[in-house]
């Protein structure tokens, strides 16, 4: 059994259990993965890091940690908006100089950057009513 991160085309992320990654294919596919948020079948696959249970450190602190690593993340790269995979592209090609960058890219992009083998993030962009 294997957990997959997975999103709908209106961007609700959300986890799926499956068999393999077979599995997923053949029944998003089918139209047989649904959103549990809106019930949109539009799915992808979103990049996943492996699960690695650590023990002696508790839950609050990893996510502490995580939020804490991801704002590093944040601080330290520079916003080029939409540029985003126009630039990926350059840093992986080496066509300039590398650095961190983030910016808005939308889901096909996303895919697109992922299968010429360019490392990418996506993260959820929240609405401006969700933002504190």
């Amino acid at each position: 059994m294997i957990v997959l991160n997975l999103c709908c085309g209106n961007r609700h992320q959300f986890e799926g259990w499956f068999a393999s990654t077979e599995e997923f294919s053949r029944q998003a596919e089918t139209l047989l993965v649904a959103c549990p948020h809106c019930s949109d079948v539009r799915i992808t696959r979103l990049p996943s890091g492996p699960h690695i249970k650590r023990t002696g450190i508790s839950e609050p602190a990893d996510i502490n940690a995580a939020l804490s690593a991801l704002a590093a993340l944040v601080k330290d790269s520079e916003n080029v908006g939409a540029k985003f995979p126009e630039e990926a592209r350059k840093i992986h090609y080496e066509e300039i100089p590398p650095r961190s960058i983030r910016g808005i890219a939308s889901i096909t992009e996303v895919k697109a950057l992922i299968e010429e083998g360019i490392a990418v993030l996506p993260l959820p962009t929240p609405s401006k009513d969700e933002m504190h």
